[in-house]
């Protein structure tokens, strides 16, 4: 059995070439009420979050810039010392060590791409702290042993 390609940093590089984000592992987190994808490339990490009606995107900060693309729903999002409302298809660039978080606005969830750039092993002890919920099973169901 081969083992998965690593990229500079240790992270296992994703090696399929067209995927659908029904077909990947997600991760919960309860208390946050959000759910997470993370795909990793040699250069740079993709993250599909979703985050329930009426949640907090905590603010935070880590050492890598992030750029963030929302699909739907709709944020009360800062960034730095800038607060705006945004909806789908609003953006954000949060440089390194910048925090950044916001409120989930009205009845709808918010889902948003995240890209990471370097793709390092430290979003990988994030994603390690989450509930593994894999493919096509349901947030609500039993968790699974590792």
């Amino acid at each position: 059995m081969s083992e998965s390609p690593t990229n500079a940093h240790g992270a296992e590089i994703f090696t399929r070439r067209i995927f659908s984000w029904d077909e990947l592992d997600s991760v919960r987190w309860d208390d946050q009420k959000l759910d997470a994808q993370l795909v990793t490339g040699e250069h740079m990490h993709l993250i599909r979050a979703v985050y329930e009606p009426g949640a907090t995107y905590e603010m935070h900060s880590h050492p890598h810039e992030q750029f963030s693309l929302l699909l739907s729903g709709r944020i009360r999002l800062t960034v730095g010392e800038e607060t705006r409302e945004i909806g789908p298809g609003d953006g954000w660039y949060a440089p390194a060590d910048v925090p950044h978080g916001g409120e989930i606005l009205g009845e709808e969830e918010a889902v948003f791409i995240d890209i990471y750039s370097p793709a390092t092993r430290w979003i990988l002890g994030v994603f390690a702290t989450g509930r593994l919920i894999a493919a096509g099973e349901s947030a609500e169901a039993e968790p699974r042993e590792p």
